[in-house]
This record gives structure tokens, C-alpha cells and sequence, in this order.
């Protein structure tokens, strides 16, 4: 198909085509191979320069067939070409100026070469670095994993780090401009990858700059995980200079046998616990919360980063702590065996497990023992005399679960997951599955004991008038009763949960918490983990101290608000860092087990909403007619992809 000047188009036979160059007669089509190779050949710019310096200094515009003579001595086919090609390539030394219809070539002036061949050289240099740093990601993606460049290597070089930087922002969607996604854009198309962030995530897997099982939102969100410097020499100013100001107003509390209940990994220790029968038949419980505020003050710098922070971060691959960690573990957690401050909340239960008294006090304790949750339970069940005080706590925590469900509370227990992840910047790190049932006797005492701290903390606050950060839950407008034909565990929690209303807080007064059962509530017993636990121990000691309320309502609804957003952030990043684990875990293991899951729900048709109750994720999958909410089934993992989120299940028949 052929176009004529008039753009009319014409179809027509190769044989109907005549080649046609200037000054050559009867042109084969066969030797235009020959002639280009030719002309390539007779290439040299220095040519090209030659003849830009003697038409400057006449200040003389040229043809192409005048350029040929001047530089070959013939104006012949071949050298007229190859004259055309010098010029065409030309970005240097000549201008195309316009005379009658034909291409003139004018001398640029000596300025404008110098800076276009400074220019020229600038980005020859730059292509020669792009073409090295393609070269070396590409070694690098060749080689095995222990042989990869550390990641350290890749910032050694400021122009290698500026590109690697821009691909890594491009990976998580963070591009700070137009230049960082082009830089981004260029390295992947060189590698032939297609321009998309899961590109640019797998090609930065490749060579070694982001392990295997990156967290990439971790990345993304940008959450502050080290501290500065300047608040860890804060921290050991604190560790050795400090003194308690409350020590004078502590009541001596080291003649108790305290109970310290928490995971078997918990890197810092907030509360612990403590029971005795009093001479009348009733419990006392004493509930010991950590006393981070014995060192840190409002407005310091210490506090004002905890502020920015707003919670420890949790993961199943690290912890980033609230608090710089020799600060956190060695001057605020509560450690076995060794004398702490504390903040002491003693009730005395009526029988039916309402507050009788309480008191809240500056204290120092002693713990006795640390326990993991599994094995106060198998204390609990062992029943020894001698841990008769656990056995009290273990009651107090059934008085305190009925009465609370006589008020209308709702039982949200459901089995919990926790994942270790060790090594995890190894291919295939070690991953250690934990899973937890939340009505288990020792988690059910602890819960219950914390939940009766808050209580009192709200109810000591509101006959005080001080503000404090008041939490309550509007029960569901369903009532409870509702729910009793489901079975009674996880699947009434899971049917519950969805149809509660979202949580409030006050400021100046308590408000009612439906779920809990409370008339009031205040979250008190995290003052390491927790800036809003932190806050209600700054107002609670200052009151018990007699000085002036650090903060008002006002600013302590100012700080909730911004430190609330980050816990929900935290929360979410948490959330969906152990699914990736899980999932990781699923896949790992042998094709064709099988998995007994609970039905919770339908979601449409037979498509189930399901809990794996011995790994503690949910999922969907399709069960066979006759298969009822509460029922269980086998099921075997079809599909587990971390990355991308997917766990595809398939049910099985029971055998």
C-alpha cells in the first residue's frame, strides 16, 4: 500500500517498485545492503567537526552534496549518503535552516557547541552508569541468595542508591515525583519488566535488596520503628540519673505473692497480680500496673515521642516498642523476683462479684512468679494448696464474668493466632504457630482481672472529676438473646461482632460500656504499650499526689485523637502481617493435609465463612448440602499465596 503526495493510497506489486538514488543508474534493490554497509564504513564525526570549523570561521551555510564535496571531494551517491547520515545524526555542530524547499546546514556558534557537547558528554556518562547498574542488577539476579550484594552495598554510591531509592519508592507507591517514577520505569523496562509496583517489588527481591518475605506495609505506612539518637540518650540519662518522686507516698506491697500471666515472648511486663481471702469470706484482688510515669514526664522528650508513636508495634517478625527498649525492659517492666514501682488497684467483690471498696495506690512489689498463659492453667488445674492465691484470682475472674453478663455483657472469646517468626530475612525463616482460646481459664482470669481494673479506674476518676480517657461500646441494637440458638464460642462471637456498633470516648465523664457490661471504663493496664494508658496514669498520679492535672479534657481528646488514627494504622498493619505469616505457614505444609474448620456463616449459597480452628484464620469455601452453621468439616488447602493474599480451600470428606 503506497500514499501519494495528494494522499491518494495505491496497492502495487513489489515488482511495480523502482529504487531510486540520486546520480546512480538502474539501483537494484539487492545492493542496498552493500551501499549501507558502505557508507557506514566511511562514517568518521571527526569529519563532521573538521568541517563546522572551517564553515564557522567563513560563517558559510552548506547542502548535503556541498558537505560530501567538502569532506570526501566527491558529491557521488555514496558520498553523498554518507554525508546525510553525519548530518542526520548530528546533534552538535549543525542547524537545519530552510532556503527554497531544501535543507541547509548552518555552523552553530563555538557557545552553543561547547554546551551541547558538554551536554552530549553528560548524558553518555549517565547512559554508561544506567547500562553498568542494568549489568549489575542483572548479575545480581543470577546469583544465589548467599551470595547476593547486602543491602548496605546498594547506598554505598550516591547515583547507584539515587536509582535503587526510586525503584523502592515506585514498589510501595510512594514516589515523592515525576522523576523518581521515570527513573523507576526505565530500570524496569531495561530488565524487561512490565512498569508495575508488584514488578518492581519481585525485581528488588531478585537482586537482594528486599528479602524474600519484605513487609510492604510496614514500607508503605512509614511508622517509626527505631529511635532517634537523641531519645535513646535520653532514656539512659533516665536509666541512671533518675529518682522516684513518689517514693515517700509508696505503700510497701512485697510481702504478696504476685502472679505476673503473660505470653511466652512478652518482651515487657505492664501488670501482674495478686489475691488473698479476707477473715469475712471475701476475695481482695490486687491488680499491679507497671510505673513508667515514676520516670517519665509529661512534655519531656521521651513522652512526646511515646505521644508520636501512640502503641507498640507487635509483628510476628519484631517488636518496635513505645519506648527505647532498655528503657522499656530494664526501668519500667515488671521483672521477677526484683523490687518495682507500681500503681495498685485493690478491690474487695461483694459475692456476686460486684466492688465492694477500692483503692488505688503508689506501691512497690516484688513478683514471684512469671508465667505463660499455658502454664498458669495447668497450675489452675493442678489445683496445688500452696497456689491457693491463684485459685482465688481464678474465682474473683468467675464472680466477675457472671456479674458483668448479669449487666449485659457480651462474651466475644474466640481462638487467637500469634506467630514467631525467626530469621525472617532468611528465604525460609522459622515460623512458630500459636493458637489461643480466649475462654481458656488463665486468659479468661487475666481478661477479667483487667477489665475490673478499668472499671475502678473509670469509677475512681468520675468521683475525683478527672478527665481521663473514657471508653464505652453501645451494645448491638440485636438483642444478645437473639444469638442463643448459635452454638455458644466462636460462632456466636463471629455473629455477634458483626453487628456491634463502633466504640466512643469521653473525656469528663464515664459512659456506659454495653459489651463489657460496665458503667464506665478506662484503659489502664498497658502504660509501656499504650500512649492513652500512659495519659490516664499522668492524670491518676498527679491526683494522688496533689498536684496540678497535667492535662484537660480538651487535650486529652487533641492527643486521642491523633494517637487513636495510629493504633488503627498499627492495628491494621498487625492484622495483616499475621495473615501473611499464616499463609506463608499454610503453604509450607504437606500437600493434601487436612484441616478441621468450623462453620460460621453462609455467605451465598453454600460459599461458608469458616474458621480453621487449628490454625485461627478465617476463610471462605464451599460446603456440601446438608453441612449447618456450627458444623464441622474437613478441608484442604488448594491455593496459599502470601504476596498476593490468596487461600483458596476446598472441602473434603471426613474419614
Amino acid at each position: 500500500m503506497v500514499s501519494d503526495q495528494n494522499g491518494i493510497t495505491t496497492s502495487i506489486k513489489p515488482q511495480q517498485v523502482t529504487f531510486i538514488v540520486p546520480g546512480a543508474e538502474n539501483f537494484e534493490p539487492t545492493e542496498i545492503s552493500e551501499f549501507v554497509q558502505k557508507a557506514h564504513d566511511n562514517l568518521d564525526p571527526a569529519l563532521l567537526e573538521f568541517a563546522w570549523n572551517e564553515l564557522l570561521e567563513k560563517n558559510k551555510s552548506v547542502t548535503v552534496q556541498e558537505l560530501a564535496e567538502m569532506i570526501f571531494g566527491s558529491a557521488e551517491p555514496l558520498e553523498t549518503y554518507c554525508a546525510h547520515l553525519l548530518l542526520s545524526r548530528d546533534e552538535v555542530y549543525f542547524a537545519v535552516l530552510e532556503s527554497k524547499g531544501l535543507s541547509v546546514y548552518g555552523p552553530r556558534t563555538a557557545n552553543q557547541v561547547d554546551e551541547l557537547l558538554r551536554r552530549k558528554l553528560a548524558k553518555e556518562a549517565s547512559e554508561k552508569e544506567f547500562e553498568e547498574l542494568i549489568q549489575f542488577l542483572r548479575s545480581a539476579k543470577q546469583k544465589p541468595p548467599q551470595d547476593k550484594p547486602p543491602r548496605s552495598s546498594w547506598k554505598a554510591e550516591e547515583k547507584t542508591w539515587h536509582k535503587i531509592e526510586s525503584l523502592e519508592a515506585f514498589a510501595i507507591d510512594s514516589c515523592k515525583n515525576d522523576d523518581q517514577k521515570k527513573t523507576a520505569g526505565m530500570i524496569l523496562k531495561a530488565m524487561g519488566q512490565a512498569k508495575t509496583s508488584s514488578a518492581a517489588v519481585n525485581l528488588l527481591i531478585d537482586i537482594g535488596y528486599f528479602p524474600v518475605h519484605v513487609n510492604l506495609d510496614l514500607l508503605k505506612l512509614n511508622l517509626p520503628t527505631d529511635h532517634r539518637d537523641e531519645i535513646l540518650s535520653a532514656a539512659e540519662s533516665l536509666l541512671s540519673t533518675s529518682t522516684d518522686l513518689d517514693e515517700a507516698d509508696r505503700i510497701d506491697l512485697t510481702p504478696l505473692k504476685v502472679y505476673a500471666i503473660d505470653v511466652d515472648e512478652a518482651d515487657e511486663l505492664d501488670d501482674a497480680l495478686s489475691a488473698t481471702r479476707l477473715q469475712d469470706g471475701r476475695i481482695k484482688i490486687w491488680i499491679h500496673i507497671a510505673d513508667p510515669t515514676s520516670l517519665v514526664q509529661p512534655g519531656s522528650i521521651i513522652d512526646k515521642d511515646a505521644r508520636r508513636r501512640g502503641t507498640s508495634i507487635f509483628l510476628p517478625t519484631a517488636t518496635y516498642p513505645m519506648f527505647p527498649e532498655r528503657l522499656a525492659m530494664e526501668g519500667m517492666s515488671l521483672q521477677q523476683g526484683k523490687l518495682c514501682n507500681a500503681v495498685s488497684v485493690s478491690v474487695v467483690l461483694r459475692s456476686d462479684g460486684s466492688i465492694a471498696e477500692y483503692l488505688v495506690e503508689n506501691s512497690i512489689i516484688k513478683p514471684t512468679y512469671m508465667l505463660t498463659y499455658e502454664s498458669a492453667t495447668e497450675l489452675l488445674h493442678l489445683n496445688l494448696e500452696e497456689e491457693i492465691e491463684l485459685k482465688i484470682l481464678s474465682e474473683a475472674a468467675a464472680l466477675r464474668l457472671r456479674w458483668r453478663r448479669e449487666q449485659g455483657a457480651i462474651d466475644t472469646a474466640t481462638i487467637e493466632t500469634r506467630i514467631k517468626v525467626t530469621n525472617p530475612d532468611h528465604p525460609e525463616p522459622s515460623i512458630k504457630l500459636y493458637v489461643e482460646n480466649q475462654a481458656d481459664a488463665a486468659m479468661r482470669l487475666v481478661s477479667e482481672m483487667m477489665i475490673l481494673c478499668g472499671e475502678v479506674i473509670a469509677t475512681f476518676g468520675s468521683h475525683n472529676n478527672i478527665p481521663l480517657p473514657y471508653r464505652g461500646q453501645p451494645q448491638s441494637n440485636i438483642d444478645a438473646s437473639a444469638f442463643a440458638h448459635l452454638p455458644e464460642g466462636p460462632v456466636r462471637s463471629a455473629a455477634i461482632v458483626r453487628t456491634m456498633r463502633a466504640a466512643e470516648m469521653d473525656f469528663r465523664n464515664p459512659i456506659h460500656h454495653g459489651v463489657l457490661g460496665l458503667p464506665g471504663y478506662v484503659q489502664f493496664t498497658s502504660p509501656i504499650r499504650r500512649y492513652m494508658d500512659l495519659a490516664a496514669h499522668y492524670q491518676v498520679k498527679a491526683f494522688l499526689s496533689g498536684d496540678p492535672l497535667p492535662l484537660s479534657a480538651g487535650e486529652l481528646e487533641g492527643i486521642a485523637s491523633s494517637v487513636n488514627m495510629t493504633t488503627r494504622v498499627v492495628r491494621r498493619l498487625s492484622s495483616s502481617s499475621l495473615r501473611y505469616w499464616i499463609l506463608e505457614y499454610l503453604r509450607r505444609q504437606p500437600k493434601g493435609k487436612r484441616y478441621r474448620a468450623l462453620v460460621l456463616r453462609f455467605i451465598k449459597d453454600r460459599i461458608a465463612a469458616i474458621l480453621l480452628t487449628e490454625i485461627g484464620i478465617q476463610a471462605s469455601s464451599w460446603v456440601s448440602i446438608g453441612v449447618q452453621i456450627g458444623d464441622e468439616v474437613d478441608v484442604q488447602v488448594e491455593e496459599a499465596h502470601p504476596r498476593d493474599d490468596i487461600l483458596s480451600l476446598k472441602e473434603v470428606e471426613a474419614v
